[in-house]
């Protein structure tokens, strides 16, 4: 016979893979008939676009776009030049927990981009690109609490509570972002835009009720030819506020949100030379983690029969840790000479490194920074220079860290003896989380018409509690309850001093 047991859902989300994808791209582009013959690459700047991921059998595909920003000096003309060349790119991965059923997020990035004239006419386009990845398939798990109707077979329960972490939803949003940008009336107006960045962070996200409400803010910078015949920038910050339909989660929940960019569309107004129409096209991707007390049936036995019982074990995972912490970076980029003036100033992050010696653990990501200026001569030149920035953790041996990493404002340059100055914060947020096993009973069976035969046994035995022995165990061990051991004894709690001497009533 069967005994049915009492069981608790803990749909959700369990994560199948975790990883980052690398990939480089390069792509020959022919130099528009409208332009003339290119001299010399100034800068190269890159900027990705989310277009599709999509979870398969055994596979997972994301597929975008990355546009690649030229500026050029053209020959036997004054000014720069602006070329624009699209790199498609896909990056897979295999898995074989990955099915149709899988939630992705991709949050794709640029390591660094670069370029270099094959002639006149023609421009070799490379871009380093990392795709952070992580896969979720649903989890239809159940967890034994209890037996339901126990008592007719004389079923003793044991139960022990554990806390997990459960990934309950992975969500996500695509919108649209439009505004007007007017430029600052300090500067000249803009003859014509040559480059249009934007970087995207979310500040806030919380669950109300059945909606999940974040906020954020987009950092766009924008690089001008002004009427003067200067390169100018402009620099907003737009604030950014929705919510999206969630389920499952209560408002204590852990919400990690991620804000990408899908399309950015800037056109600069040649009737007034100071507005800016921009549109941003945004994805929001949303996971929610929410811890919860499981109660789980990790023992039985029977008074009146030998049961079979067979166990399984059930992951949990514990929220170790979870914050953000902004790093400020200050540095010399040598040039040898003082430059005039600096006109651009950005950079691209790696991927993040991590390493431990015992409770410390450093997150580690390379900033590639990229500094337009104005050398002695008047002459366009770019600075490059790769900065390791570090951040230290006290996170505990075992646990699994997961980091995110961006720059959270424009860099600053600014020229100075012998090279460029820049300053720039990196944001590191972090979720650490430990895995364990929790024993659990899966199943019971006993055969209702062999009772225990207690025929010859004595109905009281004098016993010692040993030394770390349970009450349930002793009760167990003798097939009496423990109820009936702490009203013999005139117990008043289960804890037992060792070398303590029971009187064991046994069942009849």
């Amino acid at each position: 016979m069967e005994l049915e047991l009492e069981r608790i859902p803990l749909d959700g989300y369990t994560p199948v893979l975790e990883t980052v994808l690398a990939q480089e791209e390069t792509l020959e582009s022919i130099v528009p008939d409208a332009c003339p013959d290119l001299l010399e690459i100034l800068d190269t700047e890159g900027m990705v676009f989310l277009q599709r991921k999509e979870a398969m059998e055994g596979r997972l595909e994301v597929t975008g776009t990355i546009r690649a920003v030229l500026l050029c000096q053209p020959e036997g003309a004054e000014g720069s030049r602006r070329l624009t060349v699209e790199l498609p790119f896909t990056c897979a991965a295999d898995g074989g927990d990955i099915t149709a059923d899988c939630k992705v997020v991709a949050l794709p990035r640029l390591r660094g981009a670069d370029a270099r004239l094959v002639n006149p006419r023609k421009a070799l386009v490379r871009a380093d690109l990392l795709v952070e990845v992580q896969v979720f398939a649903p989890a239809n798990q159940w967890a034994p609490q209890g037996v339901l109707e126990g008592e007719q077979a004389g079923v003793e329960q044991r139960t022990e509570t554990c806390e997990t972490c459960v990934t309950v939803c992975v969500q996500e949003k695509p919108f649209t972002y439009s505004d007007e940008l007017a430029l600052p009336g300090s500067r000249p107006e803009g003859e014509e835009l040559l480059k249009c960045r934007a970087s995207l962070a979310c500040t806030e996200a919380k669950v109300i009720g059945s909606k999940l409400i974040f906020k954020g803010n987009a950092k766009v910078q924008a690089l001008y030819l002004g009427v003067d015949g200067g390169l100018h920038t402009g620099e907003f910050e737009l604030p950014i506020s929705q919510l999206m339909e969630v389920g499952g989660a209560g408002e204590e929940a852990a919400c990690q949100v991620a804000l990408i960019l899908t399309d950015l569309d800037c056109t600069l107004d040649r009737g007034d030379g100071r507005t800016l129409s921009l549109t941003m096209g945004l994805l929001a991707q949303a996971v929610v983690r929410e811890q919860r007390t499981l109660t789980l049936l990790s023992d039985v036995y029977s008074t009146a029969y030998d049961l079979e019982v067979s166990a399984s074990s059930l992951a949990v995972t514990r929220l170790t840790d979870r914050g953000e912490r902004e790093v400020a970076v200050r540095e010399l980029l040598e040039t040898g000479t003082l430059p005039q003036e600096t006109m651009d100033a950005y950079l691209t992050l790696g991927e993040v490194a991590q390493s431990r010696e015992g409770e410390k653990l450093t997150l580690t990501v390379q900033a590639n920074v990229h500094v337009l200026c104005r050398g002695e001569d008047g002459q366009l030149l770019t600075v490059d220079r790769a900065i390791p920035v570090t951040c230290p953790l006290d996170l505990p041996q075992g646990c699994r860290c997961a980091c995110r990493c961006a720059s959270t404002a424009p860099v600053f340059a600014s020229p100075t003896a012998g090279g460029v100055e820049v300053r720039f914060p990196v944001s590191f947020s972090w979720l650490a989380l430990t895995g364990s096993k929790a024993a659990a009973v899966s199943g019971i069976s006993f055969d209702e018409n062999t009772p225990r035969d207690h025929t010859g046994q004595p109905s009281i035995v004098l016993r010692m509690v040993g030394k770390g022995e349970r009450l349930w165990d002793i009760a167990k061990s003798y097939g009496t309850t423990g109820r009936d051991v702490m009203q013999a004894n005139a117990l008043e709690e289960e804890e037992l001093p060792e070398g303590q001497l029971l009187l064991i009533p046994r069942k009849r």
